[in-house]
């Protein structure tokens, strides 16, 4: 019998490409919130605003803390075409990076920027990643200074518009608590929050933990896997200190709500728990840890700790669209996303916001 949540295709779905956001609200906590009750398999519509109404005293929001680097980077061949270069980990301490890169440049060849920076092109790999040395440090100020926010493809920055909007996403492409710099995408899911928000939960008694895990190239890598089985993820770096451990481990006791702000918080926690949490009367508890995460979450995974979710509104056939099928039910989630299309709620990375209770 097929596994019909193991098939890549039956996470497709219609988009126009109208509703492909290409820019946030003028305020986060006005973006649309679509809220999914799991028990009852019922939608409703607010906005994100509202989002304060649904959690009680004693609940914990889990938020990561990770920072996006305008990783982002034009250069120039001697021959004067200009090079782009996606920088995967743009906070190693070394002369050599992994890029992607476009276009094709062959090995032993040098890209030239601003202020004497220079790499040459050492070797690539089969991931389609390009090894590249710098001449001098300093590469991830330099990148701060000169480097554009790595918005995904299908917003539209083509020409000067990367440019001319560049202080824009750099402060829209940014959770209002983003501290730890290390991401190359942001967790949109954060982008939502205000800080009068983030005020206003904490007066009501919710809770919030902090955690970094640094979004990767491989949250958004396409799947090419035709059985979901057979996808890997490529790992992404991850922190959680003793304390908000604690804070979580707080609310797991007392049986209230768990909330992951985003898919990269549950990857993060689900990843801990699996490496050391601990079973206390049926409830696998927290502890801190650091490491690195390749998990892949899709239908099938049983969750240990998380017991609601804040999302996007994510691509076809991506790897956060699973793990939110894991969450509800891919029927559920394809269901909500076609009510989604024609209320015309606004998509992916700069859209609309979801709460999976």
């Amino acid at each position: 019998m097929t596994n019909h949540d193991n098939i890549l295709l039956n996470y497709n779905y219609e988009i126009p490409e109208s509703l492909i956001a290409q820019k946030p609200v003028e305020n986060r906590q006005d973006s649309k919130l679509f809220i999914i009750d799991r028990a009852s398999e019922k939608f409703y519509h607010r906005r994100f605003s509202d989002i304060i109404e649904y959690f009680s005293f004693g609940d914990c929001l889990i938020i990561n803390t990770t920072k996006v680097v305008p990783s982002r980077l034009f250069g120039k061949k001697i021959s004067g075409g200009k090079v782009e270069l996606l920088f995967l980990d743009p906070c190693q301490q070394s002369e050599e990076y992994k890029v992607l890169l476009k276009p094709f440049i062959a090995i032993g060849k040098k890209i030239y920027f601003d202020d004497g920076y220079e790499c040459e092109i050492l070797s690539k790999t089969e991931l389609g990643e390009t090894l590249v040395k710098f001449n001098k440090s300093g590469v991830l100020e330099f990148l701060q200074d000169y480097g554009i926010m790595p918005l995904p493809p299908y917003i539209n920055r083509k020409g000067n518009l990367a440019q001319e909007l560049s202080d824009f996403d750099k402060q829209r492409y940014q959770t209002v608590y983003a501290k730890n710099f290390g991401a190359i995408a942001a967790p949109t899911a954060g982008l939502h929050f205000t800080d009068d928000i983030l005020t206003c939960l904490k007066e009501r008694g919710i809770n919030i933990a902090t955690l970094t895990l640094h979004v990767g190239w491989g949250t958004f890598r396409p799947i090419t896997a035709m059985e979901l089985n057979n996808h890997n993820m490529l790992p992404e770096k991850f922190t959680l200190d003793k304390t908000n451990a604690e804070i979580i481990n707080s609310a797991i006791k007392t049986n209230k709500k768990i909330i992951a702000v985003g898919t990269t918080s549950v990857r993060a926690i689900e990843t801990i728990a699996k490496k050391v949490g601990f079973l206390e009367n049926d409830k696998t508890y927290m502890q801190g840890c650091s490491g690195e995460t390749s998990i892949f979450i899709y239908p099938g995974y049983k969750f240990k700790v998380i017991n609601t979710l804040i999302t996007n509104l994510h691509l076809p056939k991506s790897t956060p669209l699973m793990m939110a099928s894991a969450f509800s039910s891919r029927k559920l989630m394809l269901k909500a996303y076609k009510e989604a299309v024609q209320k015309k709620y606004r998509f992916f990375s700069y859209g609309d916001s979801m709460l999976i209770l």
